[in-house]
């Protein structure tokens, strides 16, 4: 199925650590991204869980570097939120950049952003599609 409507629809994946998230949608909200959905999830990137909740919870220990990534700090994989949320591709820099503020540590684990396109959206109630579906 096509669309019938012409601007695009993209859809924002964020993994972020699970405290941020409350912050992450007020800031979405605020700005009139209200449509989101959590997912609760577990995770590893490059650094493969080192630092363990530790680390998730105060990235600035810097578990990961110094003598404190023992055995006992090593996770396979970390609790994180993963947010997910439809918008106008005219939006997407704009709700990018507030995750990112919201997020961003500087430090291992700040999480990862995918924008994937959306070939469909259609409201099961009213059959609304694209743009209606997700206003």
């Amino acid at each position: 199925m096509e669309s019938k409507f012409e601007e695009n629809v993209v859809e924002i994946i964020a993994v972020i650590r699970r405290h941020k998230i409350q912050e992450t949608k007020e800031a979405l909200s605020k700005e009139g991204f209200d449509q989101m959905t959590f997912y609760s999830v577990h995770g590893r990137g490059r650094q493969k869980g080192r630092g363990g909740l530790a680390n998730e919870l105060d990235p600035g220990l810097n578990l990961i570097n110094n003598k404190a990534d023992i055995a006992d700090n090593d996770y396979s994989f970390l609790p994180k939120r993963m947010l997910s949320l439809a918008v106008k591709e005219d939006d997407l820099s704009k709700a990018v950049k507030i995750i990112i503020k919201v997020n961003k540590t500087g430090h291992y684990g700040d999480g990862k952003i995918f924008v994937l396109p959306v070939r469909l959206v259609e409201r099961i109630r009213t059959a609304e599609e694209g743009l209606y579906a997700i206003s």
